[in-house]
């Protein structure tokens, strides 16, 4: 028997009438007689009586008539989680996101779980040369990153940049509105980063165009336990303004740098020439609709 069978013994069963589960099925009543024919030589029982015009379903109709309501509602599910993922509607959502460049993303999944109720998601948290290699390996497909990178193999969706802050801790004597580097080469630094890495070298490289030393004490890719080290006062540091913002309720206070032209610049990346989910294409979507209705405002105060 196949699902379309199981259909019309349902129809049967339902209407009592060859008939009438022939005009409710929208088929020739021979046909169907036939079919429910076919179904019984098939499974070698018999699924009706007949009482006067009524058809009575035997024991094994009723068996029948159970099992073919659950097996229909299952095909009809599956059917229907099928068509929402092909349209987005359904479906996983996986996105890897570097250390710092995670701060937009709690706004924009709330924005895209309220589009898109029905999608689950994977986040997964890595440095941004990792999250090249887990979208080449489909572990992910899309990816939030600091740039610049080597992406030539990416597609790029650049976000908005922001500017550094220098941070330090509330208890601290700093008392200047905007430092420069020449200023905080006097302060021992812990910075949001490891020795090796883009965001590391950045931030050195301010001090060495200057001819300036910064004075590092430490290195701390992990957000949450670098501001609680600076919040102790044993150190400050300089991080982008979005992360101020993320990460409020710290005994901190920050400043702005004056003479710095480091930014902080994301992308969303996916792969070129690579199958994306209907989940992510939405995703990109509203990552574009945000970023115009930002340069729109932008546009409108400038």
């Amino acid at each position: 028997m196949d699902i379309r069978q199981l259909r019309y013994f349902i129809a049967i069963a339902e209407e009592k009438q060859i008939t009438a589960a022939a005009q409710r099925l929208h088929m020739a009543q021979p046909p169907l007689g036939q079919q429910l024919k076919g179904m019984e030589q098939e499974l070698g029982v018999q699924l009706v009586m007949r009482t006067g015009k009524v058809l009575e379903l035997t024991d094994a109709g009723q068996a029948l008539y159970k099992h073919a309501l659950l097996l229909t509602k299952l095909m009809e599910e599956a059917e229907t989680e099928v068509k929402e993922i092909g349209i987005g509607m359904r479906g996983k959502l996986t996105v890897g996101v570097n250390t710092l460049s995670s701060s937009p993303l709690p706004q924009l999944l709330r924005a895209f779980k309220t589009r898109y109720p029905g999608v689950t998601y994977k986040i997964q948290q890595n440095e941004s040369a990792q999250l090249l290699r887990l979208i080449r390996e489909r572990s992910i497909e899309l990816a939030i990153v600091r740039l610049p990178l080597e992406l030539s193999d990416f597609e790029v969706l650049r976000l908005q940049s922001e500017s550094f802050y220098f941070v330090t801790a509330k208890t601290s004597t700093a008392e200047s509105h905007a430092f420069t580097y020449g200023d905080i080469q006097c302060y021992p630094l812990i910075l949001p980063s490891t020795e090796g890495l883009g965001l590391y070298q950045s931030i050195i490289d301010q001090f060495t165009e200057r001819g300036l030393q910064a004075n590092v004490i430490g290195e701390c890719s992990d957000i949450v336990t670098l501001l609680g080290w600076v919040s102790s006062g044993d150190g400050a540091t300089i991080i982008p303004e979005s992360i101020l913002k993320l990460y409020r309720g710290y005994d901190v206070q920050s400043f702005a740098i004056a003479d710095s032209q480091l930014t902080f610049a994301t992308g969303l990346i996916w792969l070129k020439d690579r199958y994306l989910t209907k989940a992510a294409l939405h995703f990109i979507e509203l990552m574009e609709e945000i970023i115009g209705r930002e340069r729109t405002v932008k546009e409108q105060e400038d």
